[in-house]
């Protein structure tokens, strides 16, 4: 019987699971040395001066929106075609996520689209680098130079702009490393920024708001136990048993990301004279989380179930956030108010890709796929 392929993957190897053993039989299960050693390689590999742990991604977006200084009443703008996280997190805060059309050519946030929507209300601007692509962060500040340029890089921990990694040159740059993602922690995320008040912020942010440190304590120092509570935090802190897993996992990184542009590839070759198939856009510093293509929308459902029939675990990414009930209901959002973002999700499926997929694997997804086109 064939086995099933996902369109994702952790590679846990054995390495991996003797970090994780060395520090369940250490001193710290969370709060300990290991959180710092993961910020400091994650910080260290992408150039950035501070790296700030969080349990998940949305936690980690939260964050940064909230050390962006983002309050009820401000705007956000968002593209329409990402996870739900990117704009739930604007809400949160009680601030409105505005949401601007995508490139076509790139799939990310147009720059242009995000201009005319900046107003005085505007407090960040997210681009998102879907599937790996790296969003135009340049663009975007152009287009809100007195806005927070916040990152959503949680499809690209990798990827390079020229000679850059993603994650230094926005204002603070988010990573997610659910199993699915270029390294994992099992649920976890991080926030890269070189300003140390951002930074100061998201630590005060993930721990309740409550700080030991004397001089921003408004009442004399009692004594070693003590700490004032001075702003309204969430407790979001990753544990050292996931910092481990991920510290080990940032060994592979580059190995990881390099074969997932093999892979990508080998999709590009296979599938690139194919009718009725585009091919995702491509970037010399493309990170590759997704190999999203475009079939024709009207036989997406048949497709994605044969496929699925098959043993290939395709997936959708995403239902454009402006199309969510909740969205539409809140804040008066339809069908046809973001024309790119609705056609790229159209007849979008996102094939398998995942490090520990053999060349095998692709040459069966293809034969799959054209199997199910010439049906």
């Amino acid at each position: 019987m064939t086995s099933y392929l996902p369109y994702g993957h952790q590679w846990i190897d054995d390495d991996d699971v003797a970090a994780v053993v060395s520090a369940m039989k250490g001193d710290w299960l969370t709060q300990g040395p290991a959180i710092e050693a993961f910020e400091a390689a994650v910080s260290g590999y992408v150039g950035a001066a501070h790296a700030v742990a969080f349990c998940n991604g949305t936690a980690a977006l939260h964050g940064a929106y909230h050390a962006a200084g983002v309050v009820a009443g401000d705007e956000v703008i968002v593209p329409p075609l990402t996870f739900a996280a990117t704009a739930n997190a604007a809400v949160y805060l009680g601030a409105r996520p505005v949401f601007a059309d995508i490139s076509p050519e790139t799939l990310c946030l147009d720059a242009a689209c995000a201009a005319e929507k900046v107003t005085e209300r505007t407090k960040v601007v997210a681009p998102v680098s879907y599937a790996g692509f790296p969003a135009d962060v340049e663009g975007c500040r152009r287009a809100a130079p007195d806005a927070v340029i916040v990152e959503d890089g949680c499809h690209a921990l990798g990827g390079e702009r020229g000679s850059r990694k993603i994650g230094s040159e926005a204002d603070m740059t988010v990573f997610s490393f659910h199993p699915v993602k270029h390294v994992t922690t099992g649920e976890g995320g991080m926030v890269v920024t070189d300003d140390g008040t951002f930074a100061r912020k998201l630590r005060l942010f993930r721990s309740h708001g409550i700080t030991k440190d004397p001089d921003r304590m408004e009442r004399p120092d009692e004594g070693p136990w003590y700490g004032e509570m001075i702003d309204l935090g969430y407790n979001y802190r990753l544990t050292d048993l996931q910092a481990a897993l991920g510290l080990s996992q940032m060994r592979r990184l580059d190995a990881f990301v390099a074969r997932r542009r093999h892979l990508a590839h080998l999709y590009d070759e296979a599938l690139g004279g194919l009718e009725r198939v585009t091919l995702p856009p491509r970037h010399k510093g493309h990170a590759y989380h997704l190999y999203p293509v475009r079939l024709p929308s009207s036989r997406r459902r048949e497709i994605f179930e044969g496929l699925r029939k098959a043993g290939i675990g395709v997936q959708v990414h995403y239902l454009p956030v402006h199309l969510h009930p909740y969205y539409r209901r809140r804040f008066g959002l339809a069908e046809g108010d973001f024309p790119r973002a609705e056609a790229a999700y159209g007849g979008e499926i996102s094939l398998p890709l995942f490090p520990a997929m053999a060349d095998g694997d692709v040459d069966r997804v293809v034969e799959a796929l054209r199997a199910l086109l010439k049906s």
